[in-house]
C-alpha cells in the first residue's frame, strides 16, 4: 500500500492526510519536504504513497493507472487515520479522490496535458476545482495556469537548500551538467547540439538521469559528441556534490513546470545556461534577475545556446563569484527553508485546518 506514518501516536486522528503520488523522484522529494514543514508547524501528518502501477502505453492511461493507485491508498488512509484535512500532492493524485481535499499544484492538467494526452484529465480537473477547498501551488506562475473558476490559494514553493559557500571557480573540474530524466521534455537533443558546437578540448558534460537509449536517440545520427559522460542515476548527495564541482548547468527544456534542479544548481554556485520554455519556469525568472545574458530566447538556436555556454565558461572569475552571490541571495529570500516554514506555519496550516 505504501502507507507511511510521519508523526503522531497510534490511534490518534491525523491533522493532515497527505496523498503523495510519488511518480517521480522529484515529486517524492518535494512532497516529503512539505510534509516535514507541516510537521515542524505542529501538525500530525500521515503521508500515503502508492506503489508504481504497471506501465501502460499512453499518457492518458498512465494518469488513470496512477490515479486509481492514489485513490486506493487515500481510502486506506482515511479509514485508518480519520484526518481533519486531506492534501493531495498533485492534481494527478487527486483525479479520482475518494474525498475532496486541498490540492498541491506543480502543473495544471489544462497546461501540461494538451490534446489527446489529457482527453479525460482536463475536464476532470475542472470538475474537481469546483469542490476543492484550497489550492497549494508551487508558484504564482503555476497558479496562473489553473483554469478559472478556481478556489483560493496559498503559494508554497519547494524549499531550496542554499548549502555552504560555493566551491571556488578554479576548483571546479566539470564544465557542464544537465538533467535528462525525460530527455525529450528536458531538451537533451538541444543540449547535445549546443555542446557539439561549443565544447573545447578537455571539457566534460555530465548527463544525469535517463537511459543510454534515450541519450543515443537525443544525439541523433551524428552520435553522442565527445566529452559526454552519462550517469543514469545517482544518490541525491552525489548529485549535489557533482553540482558543486560543475561550472555550468546547461538545459533547454520544451516545458518546465518549476525548475527545481536548476534552482539547486544556482544554489551550488553553477552558472545556469538555459532557454525560454512554456510552463511555470520559476528558475528562469531568477536567472533573468541575475545573469540574463545566459538566457537564449530561441530554444532551437544551437549556435546561440553554444555561445551562451561559452560566455558562462569563459567569464572572469570575479564575475562568477558575483553572479553566484546574487543568485544565492535571491534563492534564500524566496525559497529558503526558513521562509517556506514560515509560510506553512502562518498561512498554509491554518487554511488547511480551517
Amino acid at each position: 500500500m505504501g502507507l507511511r506514518r510521519l508523526r503522531g501516536g497510534e490511534g490518534l486522528p491525523a491533522d493532515v492526510l497527505f496523498v503523495s503520488l510519488g511518480s517521480t523522484q522529484g515529486l517524492r522529494e518535494v512532497d516529503d519536504a512539505l510534509a516535514g514543514s507541516l510537521e515542524r508547524a505542529g501538525a500530525r501528518v500521515v503521508l500515503v504513497r502508492p506503489s508504481a502501477p504497471r506501465a501502460v502505453r499512453t499518457m492518458a492511461l498512465t494518469d488513470l493507472a496512477w490515479a486509481h493507485a492514489a485513490r486506493r491508498v487515500a481510502e486506506d488512509g482515511l479509514r485508518a487515520h480519520r484526518p481533519r484535512a486531506v492534501l493531495y500532492g498533485s492534481m494527478g493524485a487527486a483525479l479520482l479522490w475518494p474525498r475532496p481535499g486541498s490540492v498541491r499544484i506543480d502543473a495544471a492538467m489544462a497546461a501540461n496535458r494538451p490534446g489527446h494526452h489529457g482527453a479525460w484529465q482536463r475536464p476532470r480537473e475542472q470538475l474537481l476545482l469546483r469542490s476543492c477547498p484550497l489550492l497549494v501551488p508551487q508558484s504564482a506562475e503555476a497558479l496562473a495556469e489553473v483554469p478559472r473558476p478556481r478556489p483560493g490559494a496559498v503559494v508554497v514553493p519547494p524549499p531550496v537548500d542554499i548549502g555552504p559557500e560555493p566551491v571556488p571557480w578554479g576548483a571546479r573540474d566539470v564544465a557542464a551538467v544537465t538533467y535528462a530524466a525525460d530527455p525529450h521534455k528536458k531538451g537533451l537533443d538541444r543540449v547535445l547540439a549546443a555542446w557539439r558546437i561549443g565544447r573545447r578540448d578537455g571539457e566534460e558534460l555530465v548527463i544525469c538521469g535517463g537511459t543510454r537509449a534515450g541519450v543515443a536517440e537525443a544525439a541523433g545520427p551524428e552520435g553522442v559528441p565527445p566529452g559526454v559522460r552519462h550517469t543514469p542515476a545517482m544518490p541525491r548527495d552525489a548529485f549535489v556534490a557533482l553540482l558543486r564541482r560543475a561550472r555550468t548547468f546547461l538545459i533547454a527544456p520544451r516545458r518546465e513546470d518549476h525548475g527545481l534542479v536548476q534552482l539547486e544548481a544556482l544554489a551550488a554556485g553553477c552558472r545556469l545556461v538555459t532557454t525560454t520554455a512554456p510552463g511555470a519556469y520559476v528558475a528562469l525568472g531568477v536567472l533573468r534577475a541575475t545573469t540574463p545574458r545566459l538566457v537564449v530566447d530561441d530554444p532551437d538556436d544551437a549556435p546561440a545556446l553554444a555561445a551562451a555556454l561559452r560566455g558562462a565558461l569563459d567569464a572572469p572569475r570575479r564575475a562568477e563569484a558575483d553572479d553566484a552571490a546574487r543568485a544565492r541571495r535571491i534563492l534564500d529570500e524566496r525559497f529558503g527553508a526558513a521562509r517556506v516554514d514560515r509560510v506553512v506555519a502562518d498561512e498554509l496550516l491554518p487554511a488547511l485546518l480551517g
